[in-house]
């Protein structure tokens, strides 16, 4: 039979047969008179054989000695059950990861968060989402949290967690809110009041929150520390920029 009916008999393609033949665990024929490929039924089986050690999950590179072992009368070897014992390791490692994985899909589509946002945080930007703060705000935010949970880590993201939590009490919400609308209207028209009464908002907003937290190095990101000030000055404008520095000058002794 030709490569043709022989892919179709074993319901694979051409080009997977030409493959099978460039990796080596197929013998390719020789050609006739006609410099056609011959295949034999021999062929055939082998091929199916193939089909099921990949459909078990058997890499390529493997198969050839399983095969070849199995045509001298070797049967199920040694060999070839610890090759099984290792996929289902693998498979077992696997399953876990996209069971977390759809665990976390779950928190987002839950809190109808972003897919970018950190699953932790999920639930305090569904409040946050309500709270009227300007869209804008919103995504500089979500960016924020995205390189300051990616600076923390694993280990930190509890603390991270909590403060968001804190942040999320409605108390919290209503005054935050008011501090975050005057922080965006902040630009060249702003004058020297306008600055330092967003920098009084800001004590007013998060002045109990950074006593909570004062002892326990929330933002402690090490020598990342520089790298998260530059990307949040990054999204500010001049006037924006200095009500930070001031608001950082004002809380650096507390």
């Amino acid at each position: 039979m030709r490569s043709g009916e022989l892919a179709r008999l074993a319901g694979v393609t051409v080009r997977a047969l030409r493959h099978y033949h460039e990796v080596g665990v197929l013998a390719e024929p020789r050609r006739d008179s006609n410099d056609y490929r011959s295949y034999g039924l021999r062929d055939l089986v082998r091929l199916l054989r193939i089909k099921r050690l990949a459909a078990v999950g058997i890499p390529l590179d493997r198969m050839s000695d399983l095969l070849d072992d199995t045509d001298r009368g070797g049967g199920d070897t040694g060999d070839s059950g610890a090759l099984l014992d290792e996929l289902d390791a693998e498979l077992a490692t696997q399953i876990d990861q996209l069971t977390r994985r759809r665990a976390v899909i779950a928190q987002l589509r839950d809190h109808r968060a972003a897919p970018d946002v950190p699953p932790e945080l999920a639930p305090f930007y569904a409040v946050w989402a309500t709270s009227g703060i300007s869209p804008e705000l919103m995504k500089a935010d979500r960016e924020h949290s995205v390189l300051l949970a990616h600076l923390l880590g694993a280990e930190g993201m509890p603390q991270l967690a909590h403060f968001y939590e804190r942040m999320s009490d409605p108390a919290t919400v209503q005054v935050v809110s008011v501090f975050a609308e005057q922080f965006g209207r902040l630009g060249a028209g702003s004058t020297e009041q306008d600055i330092m009464s967003v920098v009084d908002s800001f004590g007013t907003a998060f002045g109990g929150l950074i006593a909570e937290f004062a002892d326990h190095d929330l933002l402690d990101v090490g020598a990342s520390s520089q790298l998260l000030s530059e990307y949040t000055a990054e999204l500010l404008n001049e006037q924006q920029r200095q009500a930070l520095e001031r608001i950082e000058a004002r809380f650096a002794d507390r």
